[in-house]
């Protein structure tokens, strides 16, 4: 048997070139060392050793949570650009730092957080905003590794509130080619030690940690990312610049953070590597993580009286556990309602009741979606000049449908988010689909449940009414569908509402029948008028309304046989 002639220095030699060659060289600073335990050692043991202490880690550590404290005075001792923009302007050498009261650490700091404000939600995002939201959300739009590492332990994280706080491990360091720099223009190059130092960050709270795109997303151009995920937990490499004393800096040791450019354009100090996201070292928040702290999340939800902040916060939760069923349940359930209510911000008529205005404000919707449908196919998201978000009836129910669809295959047996996902999808003019929704829960009804089967055969007939509506094929057998169902829903039930609501909609299928039969519509009207007005809340003007909108107008105006339906007696 021949032995292999290729000696393990040999083997290490080209490994160094391959790296050179494809600008990964950093990483042979990791790597362990010959007769080092590997670190498959470590995963059995079930945890890693703990980092050698060393000056540098500790210095980028006490940096890291100087900054996540928000501690100016600690942060800008580790600072090499507030040291250095010190020393550079200075006429002698600093042999201590300023006092804590200085305004040098003040002005260091305000630089930091204005650097930090790129990462930070500055716009009202409406019904897609997540919590905290402006002004507090960190989201990373870019590319990871684009951040400097300051902007993974930025205050807004570290400290609670309105952050969960974080926890920042040690992990590794490793020497560098020394930095070079002038400390002022003109001067002569002098170099420092320099390291680079890993660090674990971990982020305590799903609800408040940062959020990314889904890492796959980053590949994709801008106008398709739309998956959003909470971070867990990333490495972040930083540069610690060492022996500095002797140049004159008040500390012997700082952390590279922002780089800065010198009198020539040239940056400050120059270094061999730069800090920032490792990548492929991120941890995304999964559902099974912390499950008791979304279910907390839900119950505090409900203390808030602003919408927008109830919404945040379920939408929060989804990105951490898109499957989670409470949250699908409570957000649908609220933006259903709130698109149904706008209904009546549009047409200014007055219902004296819930009940009756929920039923009138749906009708409006089915009418609308039919006509000119612009308020509910432009999402906008409006910003009003208080600088809030004013959402579109658009912008509700196009954040509605994936998650009604999505509670749909958790909770088949969930036949309200049903019947609701049908009346959705039929305002925004996918009648196919409604006529589906409506079908299946049709089909799963328990015969002893008539009311509740009067109420999806009206759903399901006017979904039948928006397909003939759009496609305009007058001779659709769909459309005598309707009126039958219609016609069977008011046989099935006793409840008035639904009286009137199933005579109106048998006259309003009948308008679209090619060979429309005016008599027969007057009796289905009037039955309707005789129901509708001995319901709580109802009036004549509001008859009027349901009478002179759209699709009926142009035949009640027409034929002056329906003008007695118009009078108040």
């Amino acid at each position: 048997m021949r032995r292999s002639c290729v000696s393990p220095s040999r083997v290490f030699l080209v490994t160094v070139l391959a790296c050179i060659a494809s600008g990964l060289w950093w990483a042979l600073l990791f790597a362990p060392a010959a007769g080092a335990a590997p670190a498959a050692q470590y995963a059995k043991k079930g945890k890693r050793p703990p980092a050698k202490p060393s000056p540098v880690i500790a210095a980028a550590k006490q940096y890291a949570e100087a900054i996540a404290s928000g501690d100016r005075v600690a942060f800008g001792r580790l600072d090499f650009d507030c040291q250095f923009a010190l020393v550079s302007a200075a006429a002698a050498p600093f042999k201590d730092f300023p006092p804590g009261s200085d305004p040098v650490y003040g002005q260091c700091w305000t630089i930091l957080v204005q650097a930090h404000d790129a990462a930070v939600e500055q716009r009202d995002e409406g019904v897609n905003a997540i919590w905290p939201g402006n002004g507090f959300l960190v989201f990373y739009r870019n590319e990871l590794a684009s951040y400097p590492p300051s902007f993974y332990v930025m205050d807004r994280l570290g400290l609670s509130p309105p952050g969960g706080g974080l926890r920042v491990e040690p992990v590794d360091s490793a020497p560098i080619p020394e930095a070079s720099f002038r400390m002022r223009p003109g001067a002569p190059l002098v170099s420092v030690l320099a390291a680079v130092v890993r660090l674990r960050v971990i982020y305590k709270d799903p609800i408040t940690s940062p959020v990314t795109y889904a890492p796959e997303e980053y590949n994709l151009t801008a106008t398709v990312k739309t998956t959003a995920q909470a971070l867990k937990a990333v490495t972040v490499k930083w540069v610690v610049l060492s022996g500095l004393r002797k140049l004159g800096f008040p500390g012997d040791t700082a952390v590279l953070n922002l780089r800065v450019a010198g009198p020539g354009g040239d940056p400050v100090p120059f270094v061999a590597a730069t800090g920032g996201y490792i990548p492929d070292s991120g941890a995304w928040w999964k559902p099974t993580d912390a499950p008791e702290v979304l279910s907390a999340a839900l119950q505090r939800m409900a203390q808030y009286a602003e919408q927008r902040d109830r919404i945040a916060l379920l939408n929060r939760v989804l990105i951490v556990d898109p499957g989670h069923v409470a949250a699908l349940t409570i957000l649908t359930g609220e933006l259903y309602q709130t698109l149904v209510n706008a209904g009546a911000a549009v047409h200014h008529v007055p219902i004296g009741d819930a009940a009756l205005a929920a039923r009138f404000n749906e009708l409006y919707w089915n009418a609308y979606a039919q006509a000119s449908r612009i308020d509910i196919s432009y999402p906008r998201n409006m910003i009003g000049k208080d600088g809030i978000a004013a959402p579109t009836p658009a912008d509700h129910l196009y954040r509605m449908l994936p998650a009604m669809e999505r509670l749909a295959r958790l909770q088949p047996d969930d036949l309200e988010n049903r019947i609701r996902l049908g009346n959705a999808y039929r305002w925004n003019n996918d009648p196919q689909g409604a006529i589906a929704a409506h079908e299946v829960v049709l089909k799963v009804i328990p015969p002893e449940r008539t009311a509740f089967k009067a109420r999806v055969l009206l759903e399901l007939a006017w979904s039948r009414i928006a397909k003939v509506a759009w496609d305009r094929m007058l001779d659709d057998p769909g459309l005598v569908q309707a009126y039958k169902e219609a016609e069977e829903a008011f046989k099935l039930t006793d409840r008035p509402l639904d009286k009137f609501t199933a005579a109106y909609t048998m006259a309003y299928s009948l308008a679209y029948m090619p060979n429309r039969d005016n008599h027969a519509m007057l009796e289905k009207l009037t039955e309707a008028r005789r129901w509708y007005l001995q319901l709580a809340g109802a009036s004549v003007d509001s008859w009027r309304y349901l009478l002179l909108n759209d699709t009926l107008k142009g035949v009640v105006e027409a034929d002056p046989a329906f003008k007695p339906l118009l009078t108040a007696s």
